[in-house]
């Protein structure tokens, strides 16, 4: 099938050509089209619940509101992880689903459970879906400044709020404009306790006041005079004047008692739970844009530039946007690193067609075909909806080389096919006999070829089978991969041979003519050579080559990816629970000063806190600087990343924060698929907080001593500041007060509460309530605390409850409804596995886990272990599939048995390439090998091609007769066909080597994929021709002794028995006589054999004129190897060799000449016309007079 397509396509030039450019077309349109980004989305499809319970402590949060919501959104179909964080007035809760999963579909699925279990829930507590973003949705970051000082920090939030939150949020793709830092303005209304006591107002009459002074209705509409007038009744407060004078009650004498008289009213700052600071200058505001998921980070991010460009006139005289953080950079740098890469890669790979081919017009075929492969591998990305990040043009980077081996193997294959007919007939081919020959050698090696891309293509499929975070990352790069496979693989059977009919023609240059082929062949020969002789010790080197890789395997270490060096760093330490805002503020601003000391960064923008937003459940204690770095040209000398994290975290010792340094994307991918910020953690899981912290503090105290450790920071599940304020049931009751009662005292007097908000156009501001600072700032003050009671009487806090400072929970987070603590666990200097296996070790050693408590590592470790398992798993049903694409290529059984066998020879190279290198075992690491599986089974299959022609040749001619015979084919296959297996094995080592050429974005992975590849094929060509040339020598063949020497004579019923159970391995269906006279010497059968000095040619004749037919082949074969070797022949139609004759080089045979017998002809002889020698010895230089007739005894010429 696949030859009928090859020659299908060379008669069907035109619509080949069509198809190309109606490709290539639609290639180019999606190039321009596909989206572009930093890295695949690698965040789970995840819904976040945030549910806001104002001025509630973390515990009452916990059992109230997440608690309940979290035990019911596990029963969600497809949630594998329902994570619940409970911090001060805010619950969120992160479902996370299994992969595959539509994100709307998911969003739809919680919507149903909160309906069902609102009904549960405090009334002010009302959960709402985050937005419709991913993890790594943070594409650009910004911060509001005020250089003249004419705007404050409220009104500077205002404006980001009420103006550019808005504009920004109605942009395409953009999910939300989170804000981060600054007061909100509210109207505080401070009640004055003894002027309430005086007038024997409750804190319930003053809030039914507010609330039913702000407000507007409709009263429909009237006709007036022919016209319609809408009725509307005003009565929204909007000044502190109308605060002031909302109606309290009518006092003794009719004279109304005001809001005014009884409390102050003023604009101040809401209570906030996040603080941002920029070059540690001062508090700013700053917005976050957050995208929408499976939107196009670059084109997102540009329309955004452009209107915050637009409305910069909008704003205020001297504020001005400043960026600190914008992906775009990175995005930038990464497409043009690895399209720079991808340019080098593919002009090394044309020089080297070039060099080996030294057929400049031949080259072109290659030159055209890698670029129609990568636009068609661009049209199949477009469709399928992936983008152009570092992984999905990686994989088209560690492609390139082995895309154009079909092509370079198949020009190669028909120049000497060409190069043998103008040998053998004296001039070029032209016309259709040209397209012949190139028909035939394209269908020679075209299906193994099409079978061995195929191959190659296919061996990725354990990257498609990996899960979880690692599979979104890997499978851009498997699909670019396997769609340019693919395209390579269909071009080599329809748009090569086509292009080889248009530029393969002229003058075709003999392979012995390009001294880079023989200076190979000079090399290549002693060695194989040597190899041949002494097969056992070749084969023995290779085994122990191969087991003496087992030392640096064992040395490697092993981690999930290497660190992506995105450009900017993003500095995490967690400070001690309890901090309050203002320690907070002083804090960001302390660590943001000083890192922007160092003259490597450009600016520093701190956030403390969280954002308000549903993707950020940041408790006040966790600090989140994004360092912008300057270009590593403007760095000082020899300053290195690794050796600036080291300085700034010497210089970041605070007393009571445990340092975090890792990267923006990177951290934002872990904080949301696992929790944990740093490469490891640990996660404790029990019913009481107390005996968490305790087993946390062991763990802490197990982990610190390890080679390895940065940091390790236990998060503080206890330790927060309570005032627990008690009532006393029966003193409450004894004044007619309940419970509720109290606690309303309680929620309002101290912590304040929200009366709505105010309508001053697009503005909206919150009313708060709440007591003076004084009446609770001190724990006696919260106890004389008075308040009046429906009745009317006046009593103290203390009188119905008690006041006491207590330990509890600064923030809960629970996993899978159980309540949990995390360690984090920054390490340096040493590799991710070899780290965790020591600690899990030293912890099962210390620490011992009560009953009912568990203890489980996480973080990018959770990853490394999920792809490790699942590896092994696929891995071995990969190497099946190759095995029996083996099997259909050859049809036999050994040939695929051989070429599996050979692949471990493979790995040795990879191996030691990776010890050298110094890097760890990683996922991507894994990902090189399992590409170096199929390009090395490419090569086996290369070398078995040539090398079975080789042998199907000597059979042909009747020269395989002796264990010599066999190893001069091995010889002739390996060296004289060493041009197409140099060629393939260069251009995908060329393809690679420039991904190891500079440094750039994604460099760090790429290396890691490509050091397996390369260093495998630089040792596959040494170790695995050696095993293919021993192995196919199979024992038969080596005991074939006088095969093919004349005409055999056997038993007939033995004969029968051989052609009927003996199996064959060509297109005729014949029965080779090599095959027949094995089996006869393995039965045991006696054989007759009339032994002939002709082994050219094995033939069969039925009479006279076949005879002479095969006469006069076997001496045109015989004339063409002479002339071949330098031997001139005027007119081969009328000159006959016999094959036993012996000619020298530079010996001329005029036309009529009759070489006999065992004649010896020496060097630079000349033999005249129709002259006749008969075992005649001319010596070099002689000259034969024309019609002359020599023998052994004749006088010498």
């Amino acid at each position: 099938m696949i030859s009928a397509v090859i020659r299908w396509s060379l008669h069907n030039r035109f619509l080949v050509t069509l198809a190309t450019l109606m490709l290539s077309a639609a290639g180019l349109m999606a190039v321009w089209q596909t989206p572009l980004d930093a890295l695949p989305d690698l965040s789970d499809t995840q819904v976040i619940v945030q549910t806001p319970y104002p001025g509630q402590a973390p515990q009452v949060v916990e059992d109230q509101v997440t608690y309940p919501l979290a035990s019911r959104l596990l029963s969600v179909p497809h949630a594998k992880t329902v994570r619940g964080y409970s911090m001060f007035g805010e619950s969120f809760i992160h479902v996370l689903f299994d992969d595959d999963v539509d994100l709307y579909w998911a969003r739809s699925r919680v919507l149903e459970v909160l309906s069902q279990v609102q009904a549960q829930l405090p009334d002010d507590a009302r959960p709402t879906l985050g937005p419709d973003a991913t993890g790594v949705g943070w594409i650009y970051e910004y911060a509001l400044v005020d250089r003249s000082g004419s705007q404050d920090l409220s009104q500077l939030k205002t404006l980001q709020d009420r103006f550019l939150k808005y504009e920004l949020t109605a942009l395409p793709d953009v999910a939300e404009v989170a804000t981060v830092g600054g007061f909100t303005p509210q109207y505080q209304i401070v009640p004055d306790p003894q002027k309430l006591q005086q007038h024997g107002l409750t804190l319930a009459q003053l809030i039914a006041a507010v609330e039913d002074a702000n407000g507007e209705t409709g009263g429909a509409s009237l006709e007036l005079a022919e016209a319609e007038y809408r009725v509307r009744a005003r009565g929204y407060l909007g000044s502190l004047a109308d605060f002031r004078a909302i109606p309290l009650q009518l006092g003794p004498r009719g004279t109304p008692l005001l809001l005014g008289d009884v409390a102050e009213v003023r604009r101040g700052p809401a209570l906030r739970r996040g603080i941002a600071e920029l070059d540690g200058e001062g508090e700013v505001v700053g917005g976050i844009v957050v995208m929408r998921s499976g939107a196009n980070a670059r084109r997102t991010i540009d329309v955004v530039k452009a209107r915050l460009q637009q409305l910069k006139a909008g704003l205020p005289e001297g504020v001005e946007v400043v960026e600190t953080y914008n992906r775009a950079t990175l995005i930038d740098r990464a497409v043009r690193h690895l399209g720079n890469k991808l340019l080098e890669e593919f002009a090394v790979v044309v020089v080297v067609c070039a060099l080996f081919l030294w057929h400049l017009r031949s080259a072109l075929v290659a030159v055209i075909t890698l670029p129609v492969a990568l636009l068609v591998a661009f049209l199949v990305m477009r469709v399928q909806g992936l983008n152009a990040n570092i992984m999905s043009l990686g994989g088209i980077a560690i492609a390139i080389g082995a895309m154009v081996d079909a092509a370079v193997v198949m020009i190669e294959n028909a120049h000497k096919r060409l190069e043998t007919h103008d040998a053998e007939h004296g001039a070029p081919a032209a016309g259709t006999t040209r397209l012949r020959v190139i028909a035939d050698a394209a269908t020679e090696v075209g299906p193994a070829l099409f079978f061995s891309l195929l191959i190659i293509t296919l061996s990725f499929i354990p990257v498609f089978a990996l899960e979880a975070q690692e599979g979104r990352l890997f499978a851009p790069l498997a699909f670019t991969k396997t769609w340019a496979m693919a395209a390579a693989a269909a071009l080599s059977v329809t748009l090569v041979p086509m292009l080889m009919a248009v530029f393969i023609r002229g003058r075709i240059a003999p392979e012995n003519a390009n001294p880079l082929n023989r200076g190979l062949m000079a090399l290549y020969r002693p060695a194989l050579a040597a190899a041949l002789r002494h097969p056992k010790l070749t084969l023995a080197v290779a085994l122990v080559a191969t087991v003496a890789s087992l030392w640096p395997l064992q040395q490697l270490g092993s981690e999930f990816m290497p660190p992506l060096d995105e450009g900017d760093l993003l500095y995490m330490p967690t400070a001690l629970p309890g901090l309050s805002a203002g320690k907070a503020a002083q804090l960001l601003q302390q660590t943001d000063r000083m890192l922007k000391t160092f003259p490597e960064v450009a600016r520093v923008f701190g956030k403390i806190g969280r954002a308000e937003t549903a993707t950020d459940p940041a408790p006040l204690e966790m600090i989140e600087t994004t360092i912008q770095l300057k270009p590593r040209d403007q760095w000082r000398p020899g300053m290195t990343r690794e050796a600036l994290v080291a300085e700034m975290d010497a210089a970041l010792n605070i007393p009571g924060l445990g340092n975090v340094w890792v990267q923006p994307i990177r951290n934002r991918i872990d904080m949301l698929a696992t929790g944990i910020k740093s490469p490891v953690g640990v996660k404790i899981a029990g019913p009481d907080l107390a005996v968490i912290a305790e087993i946390g503090d062991a763990v802490v105290a197990a982990l610190e001593p390890i080679a390895g450790t940065a940091s390790v920071f236990a998060e503080r599940v206890t330790g927060g500041r309570y005032i627990d304020i008690t009532p006393d049931r029966l003193a409450a009751a004894r004044y007619g007060l309940s419970i509720a009662d109290v606690q309303r005292v309680v929620s309002v007097a101290i912590g304040g509460r929200s009366l709505g908000e105010t309508v001053e156009g697009l503005n909206r501001f919150p009313i708060n309530i709440r007591y003076p600072r004084e009446y609770r700032d001190s724990l006696q003050a919260l106890r004389d605390l008075p308040f009046v009671t429906a009745a009317g009487q006046t009593l103290t806090l203390g009188s119905v409850a008690t006041v006491a400072v207590v330990d509890g929970p600064p923030m809960i987070k629970s996993e899978g409804g159980r309540p949990n603590g995390w360690i984090y666990v920054d390490i340096r200097d040493r590799d991710l596995g070899g780290y965790v296996a020591e600690a899990r070790q030293r912890v099962a050693e210390q620490v011992a886990l009560p009953s009912g408590y568990s203890l489980r590592w996480s973080g990018q470790f959770e990853s490394l272990e999920r792809a490790r398992d699942r590896l092994w798993q696929v891995v071995p049903f990969t190497l099946a599939i190759i095995f029996v694409l083996l099997y259909l290529s050859f049809r036999r059984l050994a040939p695929a048995v051989l070429i599996m066998a050979s692949l471990p020879f493979a790995l040795i190279g990879g191996i030691w390439l990776l010890f050298g290198l110094g890097h760890h075992l990683s996922v991507a690491s894994a990902v090189g090998f399992i590409a170096l599986a199929g390009v090395a089974a490419e090569f086996g299959v290369v070398m078995l091609l040539y090398l079975e022609a080789a042998v199907h040749q000597r059979r042909q001619q009747g020269r395989l007769n002796t264990e010599d015979d066999l190893r001069a084919a091995l010889m002739e296959g390996a060296v004289l066909r060493l041009r197409p297996k140099a060629m393939t094995v260069v251009t995908i080592i060329a393809g690679l080597i420039p991904l190891f050429i500079g440094s750039g974005a994604g460099g760090e992975v790429m290396q890691r994929i490509a050091a397996p590849m390369l260093g495998g094929m630089i040792s596959a060509p040494i170790t695995v021709p050696e095993w293919v040339e021993h192995a196919a020598c199979t024992p038969d063949e080596a005991a074939v002794r006088e095969i093919n020497a004349g005409v055999y004579v056997f038993d007939a019923a033995h004969l029968r028995t051989a052609l009927a159970t003996l199996g064959t391995d060509n297109d005729q269906g014949e029965v080779y006589l090599t095959d027949v006279v094995a089996h006869a010497h393995r039965s045991g059968r006696p054989t007759s054999a009339l032994v002939a000095t002709d082994h050219w040619l094995v033939e069969g004749c039925n009479d006279r004129a076949q005879l002479a037919e095969l006469g006069a082949e076997l001496n045109r074969r015989v004339l063409a190897d002479w002339m071949a070797q330098g031997v001139g022949v005027v007119d081969p139609a009328s000159t006959w060799v016999d094959v036993t004759a012996e000619l020298a080089q530079d010996v001329t045979l005029e036309q009529g000449v009759l070489v006999r017998g065992t004649t010896r002809i020496g060097q630079g002889a000349r033999v005249g016309a129709y002259a006749i020698l008969t075992d005649a010895v001319i010596p070099a230089g002689c000259v034969v007079a024309p019609f002359s007739q020599l023998d052994a005894d004749a006088a010498q010429a």
